[in-house]
C-alpha cells in the first residue's frame, strides 16, 4: 500500500509541475496546435481556434452537438486530432458527415465525452487505485478503459482501439480537453 501511495503522490507532483510550467510558458496554459486553450472560453470556442482539431469541430457541428458542448457542462472531451481522423480509410469522414449518417456520427462523437471534469491527475489516480486501469462511461454509452502505464494515459474502446493522450489538461470554461491520437468507436 505504501508503494501505491508513493506512486500516486509522485504522479500528482509531476502533473502539477507540468501544469505550472505550461502556465508560465504560455500565459493561459496549454497549446493545441497553434491555438492556446483559454480557460475563459468553452470547449467549442477553443477547439474551433485550433487547426489540429478542425475535423473534430466540423464533425461536432454537422452532428448538431456544438450547442451542447458550449453549455455549462462540465465535460471532459477526448479530442481526436485531424491526424487521428486521417487513420480512417479514405472517404470515411466524408461519409460520416452526410445527413443520412448523422446518428452514427453523434454516437461516435459522444463516445469521446464524459459528463464530468476529469483532469489527468483524476484519471491517473482512478487508474492507479484500481491496479493501473479503470472503466469510464461516456455520454454516448460507450465504456472506455483508462490505463496509466509508462507515464502515459491511454483509453481503449470496446473494439480494442487504443488512443494515447498526447496533450492533457487543456482547460475550458465548461470542462477540460485531453487531445488523443486515435478516434474511439462504439461497439460494433
Amino acid at each position: 500500500m505504501q508503494l501505491k501511495k508513493y506512486i500516486t503522490q509522485t504522479v500528482f507532483a509531476s502533473v502539477i509541475t507540468l501544469a505550472a510550467a505550461q502556465a508560465v510558458a504560455g500565459g493561459h496554459g496549454v497549446m493545441v496546435g497553434s491555438a492556446e486553450m483559454v480557460p475563459s472560453k468553452t470547449i467549442v470556442e477553443n477547439a474551433s481556434a485550433s487547426d489540429d482539431l478542425a475535423v473534430l469541430v466540423a464533425a461536432v457541428t454537422a452532428a448538431g452537438l456544438a450547442d451542447t458542448l458550449q453549455s455549462d457542462g462540465p465535460f471532459t472531451v477526448l479530442a481526436p486530432t485531424n491526424a487521428a481522423f486521417a487513420k480512417f480509410p479514405a472517404g470515411t469522414v466524408d461519409t460520416l458527415l452526410k445527413p443520412e449518417n448523422i446518428e452514427v456520427l453523434k454516437t461516435i462523437l459522444t463516445c469521446h465525452v464524459v459528463a464530468a471534469k476529469a483532469m489527468a491527475a483524476d484519471v491517473i489516480k482512478m487508474a492507479v487505485d484500481n491496479g493501473g486501469m479503470a472503466e469510464v462511461g461516456t455520454v454516448g454509452g460507450c465504456m472506455l478503459t483508462a490505463k496509466y502505464d509508462n507515464q502515459k494515459v491511454t483509453f481503449t474502446d470496446e473494439n480494442g482501439n487504443v488512443a494515447t493522450v498526447t496533450i492533457a489538461d487543456a482547460p475550458q470554461k465548461n470542462g477540460v480537453i485531453h487531445v488523443i491520437d486515435t478516434v474511439l468507436r462504439p461497439k460494433g
